[in-house]
This record gives structure tokens, C-alpha cells and sequence, in this order.
């Protein structure tokens, strides 16, 4: 039996979207259901995975079981926004708020 967790995806042309298993991290701020969907921000030092993006918000790092490509749609559960993840222009991957 093939792991779905390890499977490629094709995506418009791309080869694969790498998945990751999430754990609880801690977060009190959503329903505990949604807790391993969000995480705080650990300040200068920390960095974001390819599944993670920060909101521009309230600064709380969004977590994805998939990786984050630009396009993608994320919601903000802590204050309820609704952001699209864009490549930025030293090619790093950002969310900005959704109009």
C-alpha cells in the first residue's frame, strides 16, 4: 500500500506538493481542532517551513499538511482573514491579505 502522505501530486505542470504530518503545537487561541493548523511566531530567529506562512495581521504562523505554492488560499482562524499566498520579490513565499 502506497503511504498518501509520501504520494506526488501533479499540479499545473509542477512535479510534486510535498505533504507533512502536523502535531499539536501548543496553540490556546482556536478550538482544538484547529490547533495544529497555527502556531506563534518565536520572534528573529525562527523560520518558516515550506508548508508555513505568517500573517500580516496578527503575526501568527498558518500551517498547511501540504506545501504552500503561490496562489494558494489560507485562512486566518485568530482574526478571521483571509489571505493569498504570493512569491515576493526575492523569491520567497508570502501571504497578503485577500480582497
Amino acid at each position: 500500500m502506497v503511504d498518501p502522505l509520501q504520494s506526488p501530486e501533479e499540479v499545473e505542470g509542477r512535479t510534486e506538493r510535498r505533504r507533512f504530518v502536523l502535531e499539536e503545537t501548543g496553540f490556546d487561541e482556536v478550538p482544538k481542532r484547529y490547533r495544529k493548523f497555527y502556531r506563534k511566531w518565536r520572534g528573529p530567529g525562527d523560520q518558516l517551513g515550506p508548508n508555513e506562512a505568517i500573517c500580516p495581521v496578527c503575526k501568527v504562523v498558518i500551517r498547511s499538511s501540504r506545501e504552500l505554492w503561490p496562489g494558494d488560499r489560507l485562512y486566518c482562524m485568530p482574526c478571521m482573514s483571509r489571505l493569498v499566498v504570493v512569491e515576493s520579490a526575492d523569491g520567497t513565499l508570502e501571504a497578503r491579505v485577500s480582497y
